[in-house]
């Protein structure tokens, strides 16, 4: 398999997969440039050796062919600024003739942009004659939207036969796989994942596969609830599900079965209210009064969450263990944070992957204090999941 180190770009066109979905206010200026700036590495990489970047993402979801708003025209001048200064020019469209001449009339170090790969339907689809148009414009294929690798999409899956031999993963791709096997494949032990979110149900996938890897598995946040009320305690108004009652008690089996040390909170910060405002009572987990919900790990759980934490090897971080929005009720996560950055300090390896604990982490000031914040959303659940992405397949030839 090519890889971008090796690979030799020297007068070629690279055609890039990234994800420039980014957010825009009303006049079009972007407002978090973060996947912009960490697709850099990549061009940058392409222009240092000779070659020609030309850029291809999708923006947004537009439903019938081309939008203003949508068009990628408005990431033109951020880009070029962020290249200092390099010449980026944008395609009017992302397939056919035109936009093949100007990538054919690229030079060295210059920076092609093709238009929305999403004005066509037969992107999402996977379609494989709008790929083949695509790989008309490049010479080879780097893939570095792992945001997107979930998806077999003509853009990230299936062009890839169209470049059997020049097909590689460009940085951002490689540090998410690198990080994530480093959790899932070859981690120092112990190994401490701690799970968190509001439900059961959206996390059992990943549990399960969890349990196969971790030694210590932290489970918090609502899902909490569904574990106590399935052993018998009492939740109060606590969220639950109680289609999943079986299954938290399966989970706990499971792990008993495997070596497995489960820990969920034992105490809780009650509320009155599901608001920064509510009145609230420290409560046994086990044990909360009618009418009131627990919203945030205790301080008796918050106390041994940390110790298994600072003790770890190699830590996972995928959902907070309260409602952290509210200041009031993010004192459990923030000891988390605190806990994953004092064990990163002395060694551990920490990834933080999934929208909230990505939220949680710069909230408290600490993603440059953790080894590894993946932002892949869906792609990262499914690979913790144990799935194979298609994005990811394809490179690899598998």
């Amino acid at each position: 398999m090519q890889t971008i180190e090796t690979y030799d770009f020297s007068g070629k066109k690279a055609l890039i997969r990234v994800d420039f979905n980014v957010p825009f206010n009303e006049k079009f200026e972007i407002t978090d440039d973060t996947r912009m700036r960490a697709a850099l590495p990549t061009i940058n990489k392409v222009i240092e050796k000779g070659g020609s970047p030309i850029i291809m993402s999708h923006l947004g979801r537009p439903k019938d062919g081309p939008e203003d708003k949508f068009s990628l025209k408005h990431l033109v001048g951020h880009l070029s600024e962020l290249l200092n200064g390099a010449t980026v020019k944008i395609a009017p469209d992302c397939i056919g003739d035109e936009a093949k001449t100007m990538a054919k009339g690229l030079k060295p170090g210059e920076v092609l942009i093709l238009e929305n790969l999403r004005f066509y339907k037969e992107e999402t689809a996977g379609d494989e004659e709008f790929a083949r148009k695509l790989a008309e414009n490049g010479d080879c294929w780097i893939n570095d939207a792992f945001g997107t690798a979930h998806r077999a999409h003509a853009s990230t899956a299936v062009i890839a036969k169209f470049f059997p031999n020049d097909k590689m993963f460009g940085y951002v791709i490689g540090s998410e796989l690198e990080s994530l096997d480093k959790v899932l494949a070859n981690p120092t032990r112990p190994m401490t994942a701690i799970m968190g979110g509001a439900k059961v149900s959206s996390k059992i996938t990943i549990i399960e596969n969890m349990l196969d890897k971790v030694d210590n598995l932290i489970l918090g946040g609502g899902m909490t609830y569904t574990f106590v009320k399935a052993n018998g305690g009492k939740i109060g108004n606590s969220i639950c599900e109680d289609d999943y009652l079986e299954t938290a008690l399966t989970i706990q089996k499971k792990a008993a079965e495997k070596g497995v040390k489960l820990y969920i909170a034992t105490d809780v910060v009650a509320a009155d209210d599901f608001s920064e405002n509510a009145n609230t009572q420290p409560a046994a987990a086990d044990n909360i009064p009618d009418g009131w919900q627990g919203l945030d790990a205790g301080p008796e759980s918050v106390a041994t969450f940390k110790t298994v934490i600072e003790n770890s090897g190699t830590i996972l971080w995928n959902g907070p263990v309260g409602v952290f929005e509210f200041d009031k009720f993010a004192v459990g996560s923030r000891a988390v944070a605190d806990a994953i950055a004092a064990a990163t300090k002395k060694g551990a390896f920490s990834l933080i992957g999934g929208g909230d604990s990505v939220a949680c982490i710069n909230k408290f000031g600490l993603a440059d204090e953790v080894s590894y914040i993946s932002t892949a959303g869906g792609a990262l659940l499914e690979y913790l999941e144990g799935k194979t992405l298609p994005g990811i397949a394809a490179v690899r030839g598998e």
